[in-house]
Parts: C-alpha cells; sequence; structure tokens
C-alpha cells in the first residue's frame, strides 16, 4: 500500500536563541529561531520536494505561535502538533564558541515537548509513513518516553524503516545512565543510525571512532550507520563495507546549529529517492549484495555539502538549503 507521508519525525520544537550581534552597551542580542532537531531534519526533507509530518507538543503562548507558523511556512504537516495550555514552550540559548561550536543552556523544567502522551499519538499518521524519525530527547521523562516508545513500536509494526540520531545534550538527562538506556532503546529499534564523534566515544569508551562504529554495527546490527566527524567530514557503514567522504569548508561559516540534522534529512533523502536495500546490500531482512558503494559515497557527499551551507546561515528550520544549492557546494 503506498503510504501518505514519506517522513514522519517525533520530538521537540522549540526556540534556540542564538547570538545575531551586539547592542552598544555590549549585550549580546538573541534572535529566536525556530529550531529542534527531528523538525530541522524535516525541513530539509520538505526542501527537497518530500512529503513530512510532526508529532510533538508546544505551549499555547507566543513561541508555540511563533513555531506552529515557522512549519506551516516550510510545509510540514502539523496534524500531530499539541498545544499544550499549561506547560511553556522548550526554550534553548545557544551560545557560539570559537570554531562554531556551540554551548547550550535550557528552560525545559518542564517544557511543553516532555508532556506529549500516548493517547496523544495520532496512529493514523504513523500507519501512513514510509520512515519514523526519532530521537533521544523525546525520551528524557515521562510522559514523552512511554509516547515515543509506543510510536516506535508501532511504526515497526506499520512496516516503516525507523531513523534513530541520539543527538545528546546532556543537561536534559537526569542522569547519564538513564541517557544511556534510552539511547540504547533507540539504537535497537532502528534501522538507520546517525550518530556523531563524540556520541561514539561517550557511549563505548572507544577512542578509535572507526573501532566503536564496528562494535555498534555488531551490536545493535542497523541496516546503515552514519558517522558525522564535524570537520573532518563523514563515514557510513553498512554490511562490511565501510565509505568516507570529505567534508566541504565553507569561509563563510557562523555557526554548526543544525549542521546534523541538515546532515540527517539528506541521508533519509537518498534513502526515499533510492531505497535503503541499495544502499545496505540488504533484501526481506538478510544481506543478499554487496551495499552500492558509489551511491554511499554520493549520499555522503550530499549530506557533507547541504551541512556546510546551513553552517554558513543563522538558525536552521526556515533556512534549509535547496538541492541547486548543495549541488552548487559539491560542484
Amino acid at each position: 500500500m503506498e503510504k501518505h507521508y514519506d517522513v514522519t519525525a517525533l520530538g521537540e520544537l522549540l526556540i534556540d536563541f542564538t547570538e545575531n550581534s551586539t547592542s552598544p552597551q555590549g549585550n549580546p542580542l538573541l534572535e529566536a529561531n525556530p529550531g529542534g532537531a527531528p523538525c530541522n531534519v524535516l525541513a530539509l526533507l520538505q526542501r527537497l520536494g518530500h512529503k513530512t509530518a510532526f508529532i510533538g507538543k508546544v505551549g499555547q503562548d507566543m513561541f508555540g505561535d511563533q513555531l506552529e507558523t515557522a512549519l506551516r511556512e516550510t510545509g510540514i504537516d502539523t496534524a500531530g502538533l499539541i498545544r499544550d495550555g499549561e506547560i511553556h514552550t522548550t526554550l534553548a540559548f545557544v551560545h557560539t564558541l570559537p570554531g562554531g561550536d556551540r554551548d547550550f543552556s535550557f528552560y525545559r523544567k518542564p517544557g511543553a515537548d516532555m508532556m506529549l502522551t500516548k493517547e496523544e499519538i495520532p496512529e493514523a499518521l504513523i500507519r501512513n509513513t514510509r520512515i519514523f524519525h526519532f530521537g533521544s530527547l523525546s525520551m528524557t521523562d515521562e510522559p514523552c518516553r512511554s509516547a515515543t516508545r509506543y510510536a516506535v513500536e508501532l511504526a515497526r509494526k506499520e512496516g516503516a524503516v525507523l531513523s534513530f540520531d541520539p543527538n545528546l545534550r546532556e543537561p536534559l538527562w537526569e542522569s547519564l545512565e538513564t541517557a544511556r538506556e534510552m539511547i540504547d532503546y533507540g539504537m535497537r529499534h532502528c534501522d538507520i543510525l546517525k550518530i556523531s564523534d563524540n556520541e561514539v566515544r561517550w557511549f563505548t569508551g572507544i577512542e578509535d571512532l572507526r573501532e566503536g562504529a564496528r562494535q555498534l554495527l555488531r551490536e545493535y546490527r542497523p541496516g546503515l550507520l552514519l558517522l558525522t566527524l564535524g570537520k573532518e567530514g563523514s563515514l557510513a557503514f553498512a554490511g562490511d563495507m565501510e565509505v568516507y567522504a570529505p567534508p566541504f569548508l565553507q569561509e563563510g561559516t557562523i555557526e554548526t546549529t543544525g549542521a546534523g540534522d541538515t546532515f540527517c534529512g539528506s541521508v533519509l533523502h537518498y534513502v526515499l529517492e533510492y531505497g535503503l536495500d541499495r544502499l545496505t546490500g540488504r533484501a526481506g531482512g538478510t544481506n543478499e549484495g554487496e551495499p552500492d558503494e558509489a551511491l554511499l559515497r554520493e549520499m555522503l557527499s550530499f549530506a557533507n555539502a547541504a551541512a556546510a551551507v546551513i553552517t554558513t546561515r543563522r538558525g536552521a528550520l526556515r533556512v534549509m538549503p535547496s538541492a541547486e544549492e548543495i549541488f552548487r557546494v559539491m560542484d
């Protein structure tokens, strides 16, 4: 049966306050950018011509209004967006460090995104999607933890491809032991795992990134593992194959907010266009051929270029690059 949505994502939708400039008094001037990793992924996919939907919760406040408007403007379906009349929208304050890396301060004790319940999950929407994407931040607390697990298991039952990005934000967890347990759950329930270099080292305790990634492959057996290396490019692992693609470093880099999400959305674009079986060599759950090495390398280059574009822009959700802009960087 043909499904209406290409990708449905569940998780946090929030405001990222990013430094834009400095006032005459020397105070930082902050810009309220719509953000949240799952919707950044969807925004890139919408820009590339796919049909997407979001499941999550924001407050019945001015920031919730701004976020709902942003989703509608980008074309993301908001049928699964819930408004909470009591808990405010989650806020994140992003401090950009030299070199473009970031430090986060969150206002989320609680935040509306944490309050999504199992009963609010739109089952029909999940049944009607090809790929279901989620992260770990919707599993930091109840009731959203149970809601996320319910949605993941429903998506698996309905035959969706499951995509997981741990997106570790240490300050949001009551303990790193809980974070490890929930990320373990996500890894055990995904076909596509996108993970960063620092997350591999933290989770496995292995300094060598390739060795750490291989351990994750052996233990969790995702069909496709994507490892982002920041300024060093990215790696894809499928079966016994390992593919590397170099970065596209941009002189106009401002910050790295949304770069990993843009990368992830680009990978899902290739999965939608060419099929997970061709990228991994799998069919019907068994190894029946070799992964398409050339296509994997092209996918990584496309994803690296897309991520490079977003680092030259403030925010992410509203300013995702077009395919033409991405190919221009690749060329």
